[in-house]
């Protein structure tokens, strides 16, 4: 059955997921994600092993869990093919995932998970929830090893991307996002009383780089001013957006309520008025 006809597509949630659906129908070099044939909230995706580093040649293949309130809740995200990085089968701890609803915007997406996930790999985890620390030598072994990797569900996953170079480019207001997006540690990290900086994965000052077409930017890259109001000003109009549709959902059944309510006291004021006749004629003819 059509995911279409599974769902009310009334729904902002539904609507966006099949937008994004479509958006990411194709799949690219970098990354192919799409919903299961039953289930339009749960996702499989592959992305590559980003360049230049040592996940570089391998397919990682995991699953997107989405709310029922996306994009105003963000999703969790599980790895399936052992890769050294993240744990399999377990949700990862991303300043994007459902570990840390209060970093999440409604304006990112599914696609900007990916890329931070890509982006995140070759990094250090310090302690967070799903990382691993495994040494170079050993993710590359990995990274071998996940070409014959395959899904239950998906088949072969090193057959769900492409070979071409059409990596779609990032936009000025992804960019922006993805400056902000981070990992965070399971537990809160203790300032030291030196003052020393923290990780750049959990709010320090050092720059992450990431390599490789996937993400061709600096977390920490500034644009200029007017360039930067655009960009807050598209986002802020997104999110505007959603909440709109959301209250329009919720106008639109707060009158089918009412509707409903009206029906159910008439249908009382008729039984009462019917009993009261009834009683009336019998007190009368006796």
């Amino acid at each position: 059955m059509p995911l279409e006809t599974q769902y009310s597509l009334r729904s902002p949630g539904v609507k966006r997921l099949m937008r994004e659906a479509k958006e990411l129908a194709n799949p690219t070099e970098e990354y192919y994600a799409c919903p299961l044939d039953d289930n339009l909230f749960e996702w499989h995706f592959t992305v590559r092993g980003p360049p230049e580093t040592e996940f570089e040649g391998g397919y990682y293949h995991g699953r997107i869990l989405l709310p029922p309130q996306y994009p105003m809740q963000p999703p969790n995200i599980i790895l399936l093919t052992p890769n050294g990085r993240f744990e399999v089968n377990k949700k990862i701890c991303l300043s994007i995932s459902g570990y840390h609803p209060e970093t999440w915007q409604p304006s990112w997406s599914i696609r900007t998970a990916l890329l931070a996930l890509i982006a995140f790999m070759p990094t250090k985890g310090v302690g967070t929830i799903g990382s691993l620390d495994y040494t170079s030598e050993e993710r590359q072994v990995l990274a071998r090893k996940s070409k014959n990797w395959e899904c239950s569900t998906c088949g072969k996953i090193s057959e769900k991307l492409i070979s071409a170079d059409n990596a779609p480019t990032l936009t000025q207001e992804e960019s922006t996002m993805l400056e902000t997006i981070a990992l965070k540690a399971e537990e809160e990290v203790d300032n030291k009383k030196d003052g020393s900086q923290l990780p750049a994965e959990i709010g320090g000052d050092t720059p992450i780089t990431p390599k490789g077409r996937a993400v061709p930017f600096s977390l920490r890259e500034t644009f200029p001013e007017d360039s930067l109001r655009q960009r807050n000003a598209a986002s802020s109009s997104e999110v505007e957006e959603v909440h709109q549709e959301i209250t329009d959902e919720i106008l639109r059944a707060s009158i089918e309520r009412s509707k409903r309510d009206k029906f159910w006291r008439i249908l009382v004021y008729v039984i009462v008025a019917v009993i009261a006749v009834l009683i009336m004629r019998r007190l009368f003819l006796m």
